[in-house]
């Protein structure tokens, strides 16, 4: 159902956090997408995904402002109907975005999580 996943962090400025990550920190990029999006592998599975900050996300460096992201193996209205039947109480509808169709819930604490469900799924 759930098969990995990656820590969204909302950026100001791509090109300027694709170098933090890669050249400071010394993580690879593993894809960039322009400024709509950057996977970084941060090893051991951990993956960072850069996106753009934008008028429906949080500021950068505001709460909020890291989310985790959840890939999916299956169609993504079975798992969200298998979580919404867990309790699961997912806000707004599904989005379709760069080729993944996304669904946004949060954790008991409030913590933002989504999944996603990529086209090549």
């Amino acid at each position: 159902m759930i098969s990995g996943g990656n820590a969204t962090i909302y950026v100001s400025d791509m090109d300027r956090s694709v170098l933090f990550y890669t050249e400071v920190l010394g993580l690879r990029l593993a894809l960039r997408a322009g400024n709509h999006w950057a996977s970084i592998d941060a090893g051991d599975g951990m993956v960072l995904g850069l996106h753009p900050a934008g008028p429906r996300s949080p500021v950068p460096g505001t709460t909020g402002a890291v989310t985790v992201g959840l890939a999916v193996d299956e169609p993504i209205e079975g798992v969200v109907s298998t979580l919404e039947g867990r309790g699961v109480v997912f806000h707004g509808s599904m989005a379709e975005e760069g080729g993944l169709r996304l669904a946004f819930f949060t954790d008991p604490d409030g913590n933002e999580l989504y999944l996603a469900e990529s086209a090549r799924s």
